[in-house]
């Protein structure tokens, strides 16, 4: 019997030994804490380093499907034909003779909104934009505008 209780004494000391104090947890919440509180700027800074690197991607992949569209065409689609002549051939005048469908869809910009497109262009014979993370011309940082010119 005496080994028994010593047996079980050992025990119960284990599995209070293996328990943390209040005050290690407070240390590991705070280290986390600091941690988080350095880390999650960058990442928030890298998501707009994203959209802003997927919005140029779009131009890019818009512009070329523009010059395909040139190509067969021998002009680019009107600014009231729009991006829309790229998808579904143009009605309105001048209708193209050679059209094919370029994309099959249209892309909208990381931040949900339409592809804007002039044409004329203000910076190129025509240009495809997106206003940035605020929606409106100019800004800086996220808010800037991206566009084919760059």
């Amino acid at each position: 019997m005496l080994q028994s209780a010593h047996a079980f004494a050992r025990s119960t000391r284990r599995k209070i030994v293996r328990g943390f104090t209040l005050i290690e947890l407070m240390v590991v919440l705070v280290i986390i804490g600091v941690l988080a509180a350095l880390i999650v700027p960058n990442v928030l800074d890298r998501a707009d380093d994203a959209r802003s690197t997927a919005a140029r991607t779009d131009i890019t992949n818009l512009m070329q499907a523009l010059k395909m569209y040139r190509l067969d065409n021998q002009r680019y689609p009107t600014a009231e034909q729009g991006l829309q002549a790229l998808i579904a051939k143009p009605s309105s005048g001048p209708v193209p003779n050679n059209w094919r469908p370029y994309l099959e869809k249209l892309p909208n910009d990381p931040w949900g909104r339409p592809y804007q497109y002039l044409s004329p262009g203000i910076k190129g014979e025509v240009d495809v934009m997106s206003f940035g993370a605020d929606g409106q011309s100019g800004g800086e940082g996220k808010d800037s505008d991206i566009g084919s010119w760059q």
